[in-house]
């Protein structure tokens, strides 16, 4: 059997030495900067260079618990970068704690050091976005690639194959299907030859170079199944993965985890838990706190407004659902009349129940100023899906497939959906799935720089839409 004599780890360890180099100097150059804009020069007292020392020795220890000098073939950079800011932001926590015990808080610029945290951050991400490019460059070549062969060229195959080939930067290279179906064998699929039957297997990595095998077989297969894994059991070099079939289905943050020492798959979790859920929190309770504090004058001017133009409370208050479909109460300005009518119903274009305020206000969207309020209390984040009227969610559950999914994160007063137009009156079922893609879209792929991004288009675009009134 033909062997590529270890290059794969050679080049992996390579890389990860040239990251460990790279974070190293980068944190060097980061000190370097943050004396050069405070203080004018290069001239480091003792102080500021046993900071520099701790940081990095702290840096070769935590790092690699966060796993960021682990492969990162097949992990996307935004989470590789999320990742990161994890452990960077963990290293600076074990540097206070040193400051406290050491006593040594007071010896440097308070300035300096938040210079040296922002442009060690930035630095360490032009080194992964660096080491990505050189990795890329590689892969292109031939080097640092990892050739695969599939087993099963149904629509699963298939479905596997067509995901690697959209995801060439992985360096993941499918050489070839085996499959038992005689009028397949000897055809192409998706540029993939399908090259022998299962019992072909065997004599096929004997002459070729085949890193993984990737097992695209349906679950009543098991019997053959157990069969190609006891025979590849023979070849410890060769990597073998098993592919659920989970193409078929309309799953949401598939993930796979240990539950009781048994491998589970979990076909709809939430991107809220753990790490993730305490930087959500952080991000909402410090925005949503700074924000009201600095519209607080605007709102007031508002209520004022409301007041003293129409009949009724200042706020309008409706039962909404939050977080995996509990009831939350969600305050929004006042926009209407009173009205006696108590079925829900959304508004129109011309909607007579609308006052004069309250139609300028839903054009600029500062009716949804008081859910910074919701945002503090914890029901609702500022960016996530919409929070639609219960009586709404009652319809639209069983019209469109996951659509209750969607609270699978907090609601929230900005989202995906919004920021690409899709807001304001559902008056058709088409514009509603088209909603909820997004919203969906936006849950499967959540990262702190993804909703850094819809904050800032929120405020790009502007909170004026043709579709809110």
């Amino acid at each position: 059997m033909k062997i590529k004599s270890g290059l794969l780890k050679e080049y992996a360890a390579f890389l990860s030495f040239l990251a460990r180099l790279a974070d190293l100097i980068a944190i060097f150059l980061a000190a370097c900067t943050a004396h050069l804009i405070h203080f004018g020069n290069m001239h480091f007292s003792a102080h500021y260079i046993i900071i520099v020392v701790a940081v990095i020795l702290l840096v070769l220890i935590i790092f690699p618990l966060f796993g960021i000098y682990s492969s990162w073939r097949g992990v996307s950079i935004g989470h590789e970068i999320h990742r990161l800011s994890l452990a960077w932001g963990i290293t600076w926590i074990g540097m206070a704690l040193l400051e406290v015990v050491t006593h040594t808080k007071h010896t440097h610029s308070s300035y300096w050091l938040l210079l040296f945290i922002v442009a060690g951050w930035i630095y360490l991400a032009l080194v992964r976005v660096g080491l990505r490019k050189l990795t890329f460059f590689l892969r292109k070549n031939g080097l640092n690639r990892r050739d695969i062969v599939i087993l099963g060229a149904g629509e699963l195959g298939c479905a596997v194959v067509k995901k690697l080939q959209d995801s060439a930067w992985t360096g993941l290279y499918a050489s070839g299907f085996f499959d038992d179906n005689l009028n397949l064998q000897g055809k192409t699929i998706e540029n993939v030859p399908v090259i022998g039957s299962l019992d072909d297997l065997e004599s096929f990595i004997q002459q070729h170079v085949v890193d993984e095998v990737w097992l695209a077989l349906p679950l009543r297969a098991e019997k053959k199944v157990r069969d190609i894994v006891r025979k590849l059991g023979l070849y410890p070099n060769i990597m073998i993965r098993f592919v659920p079939d989970v193409f078929s289905f309309d799953l949401l943050n598939q993930t796979i985890n240990e539950v009781a020492g048994i491998p589970v798959l979990n076909l709809n979790q939430s991107p809220m838990v753990g790490w993730n859920r305490l930087i959500k929190a952080i991000e909402d309770r410090i925005l949503g706190i700074i924000i009201l504090i600095l519209i607080s004058p605007l709102m007031l001017t508002i209520a004022a407004i409301i007041k003293f133009t129409s009949k009724g409370p200042v706020f309008f208050t409706q039962q909404r659902h939050g977080w995996d479909g509990q009831s939350i109460v969600v305050y929004k300005f006042r926009s209407m009349y009173l009205h006696n009518d108590q079925e829900v119903k959304q508004a129109t274009r011309e909607d007579d129940r609308i006052t004069p305020i309250g139609r300028f206000l839903r054009r600029t969207s500062l009716d949804e100023l008081p859910q910074f309020i919701n945002v503090v209390q914890g029901r609702m984040s500022i960016v996530g899906p919409r929070p639609h009227a219960i009586v709404h969610n009652e319809k639209y559950k069983t019209l469109i497939i996951s659509y209750m999914q969607r609270h699978k994160v907090k609601p929230g007063i900005t989202g995906w959906a919004q920021v690409n137009g899709w807001r304001g009156e559902t008056d058709t079922l088409e514009k509603m799935e088209k909603r909820v893609e997004y919203d969906l879209y936006y849950i499967e792929n959540w990262s702190l720089f993804f909703d850094i991004r819809i904050i800032l288009l929120t405020v790009i675009r502007g909170f004026i839409n043709k579709n809110a009134y």
